[in-house]
């Protein structure tokens, strides 16, 4: 079983291959933009063999890229085109349903490509050389370079593990370039029988995430700093965007690629700890969350629920599922998904399941039949761990892996989730908590 990482590789380049390489960064950036405007003038076209039909002789001949590379950028491009007609459907489906009113409109102009960056394929653009050197394709010709990365990544490219594709990628903030690449490292096989650890994650915004295990062991990720971070970036871009200058525009690119960072790197921080060795991670199966909740505007919205909603649909909990989901594939544990309906409503004691266990969503869950008090947090996690343990039961059972439990096709949602509330926590309610539960602002 394999699992794919990416190295950053930091290219120590002389003067004169920077400028090499700057070059053939920025004849791809066009190539990109180019390709893109021809897919958006032919139907908006995400198939990625017509436009390549369409762009290659140009793109040699133009741009100068070679054969790989001009391969490359319709693939890049059609791959773009792909995921904005997802989001189109998305945003139609949602429109439909009455969950949002504003359309999609990430295709009503081409996408444009503003990094300084391209795609490598292993040995044909690009190949690793001794004395830690690697060869790099440009539009003169190869060039030899040294590099520099962590110790692990670089025993694994000497060690000759799996390498993959590579993307060149410039650090505007040092003037660097680095070098991602993409290297397959074998992990072990997860056997249910050495899974020691069953545990829940909730994610939101007053906590990023709530972690809690079946033995009431807990952790509460504050998101009150990066809320206040958060806000920060938003009255910058207001007062950017009121100036409309150039210098403006050129700093809200910057101040956006900083806010991706930002969360990036919040998201590896919180995922490096959740996964834990031999351990079963429940995780909320949240697609499509954004289209299902309708959005806070208008009128009579407060500015405090209006901030409150850019926030949450600001971050990235996809991001951070997959980072908890490889991380843990890494220490030999999994992240399984499961059914997210009602884990903030449901009594993790009773079952009792209603709106009034949690009247206006507020920190304090108390259950209206039973009268058990909980973080709500913590109820969802809790809730979410319960049903990944069902859903370990049933993998070691019948060792297949799924987030639905022995139900067929012609059971309905009613009776997986009627199945998941007879699920209880056990009698000890006082769980141990680490983190400060109630510091959220």
């Amino acid at each position: 079983m394999s699992q794919a990482i990416t190295a950053k590789l930091k290219l120590n380049l002389n003067a004169e291959q920077k400028a090499l390489v700057s070059q053939t960064a920025l004849a791809y950036r066009d190539a990109l933009n180019y390709t893109s405007q021809v897919a958006f003038d032919t139907g908006k076209t995400s198939n990625g063999l017509k436009l390549q039909k369409a762009v290659y002789n140009e793109l040699r001949v133009r741009f100068g890229l070679g054969a790989q590379m001009a391969c490359n950028v319709p693939r890049q491009v059609s791959a773009t085109y792909k995921t904005l007609w997802t989001k189109v459907k998305q945003s139609n489906d949602a429109i439909a349903k009455g969950y949002r009113k504003r359309r999609y409109k990430g295709l009503d102009k081409p996408p444009k490509y503003i990094s300084r960056t391209c795609t490598l394929n292993y040995q044909r653009d690009y190949s690793f050389k001794t004395k830690q050197q690697v060869s790099i394709i440009t539009l003169q010709g190869r060039i030899v370079v040294p590099y520099d990365g962590y110790n692990k990544h670089l025993n694994l490219i000497a060690n000759g593990d799996k390498v993959g594709a590579a993307k060149i990628v410039y650090q505007r903030s040092s003037k660097t370039y680095y070098l991602m690449v993409s290297i397959e490292v074998e992990v072990p096989e997860i056997n249910p029988l050495k899974i020691t650890r069953v545990s829940g994650v909730d994610v939101g915004m007053r906590y990023l995430a709530v972690e809690t295990d079946l033995q009431n062991k807990s952790k509460f990720y504050s998101g009150k700093d990066p809320r206040h971070k958060a806000n920060r970036y938003h009255k910058a871009r207001q007062t950017l965007q009121r100036k409309g200058t150039r210098s403006a525009k050129r700093r809200l690119i910057a101040l956006s690629g900083r806010e991706r960072r930002f969360i990036a790197d919040v998201n590896h921080q919180i995922s490096k700890e959740i996964a834990k060795p031999n351990s079963l991670i429940g995780l909320e199966n949240l697609t499509g969350i954004r289209d299902r909740t309708k959005s806070k505007s208008g009128k009579k919205v407060s500015k405090k629920q209006r901030r409150a909603h850019r926030n949450k649909a600001k971050w990235s909990f996809a991001e951070l599922h997959g980072y908890i989901d490889y991380k843990a594939h890494l220490n030999g544990s999994l992240a399984t998904k499961v059914p997210a309906h009602y884990t903030s409503k449901s009594c993790p004691k009773c079952g009792h399941t209603s709106d009034a266990n949690r009247p206006n969503k507020r920190l304090l869950f108390r259950c209206e039949c039973c009268g058990h008090e909980l973080h709500a947090d913590l109820v969802g996690a809790r809730n979410i761990a319960m049903r990944t343990l069902l859903v370990r039961q049933d993998w070691m059972s019948t060792g297949s892996l799924s987030a639905s439990p022995d139900v067929s096709g012609s059971e309905t949602k009613a009776e997986i989730l009627q199945r998941f509330s007879e699920l209880r926590w056990s009698s000890d309610t006082s769980p141990h908590h680490s983190g400060t539960p109630l510091d959220a602002g």
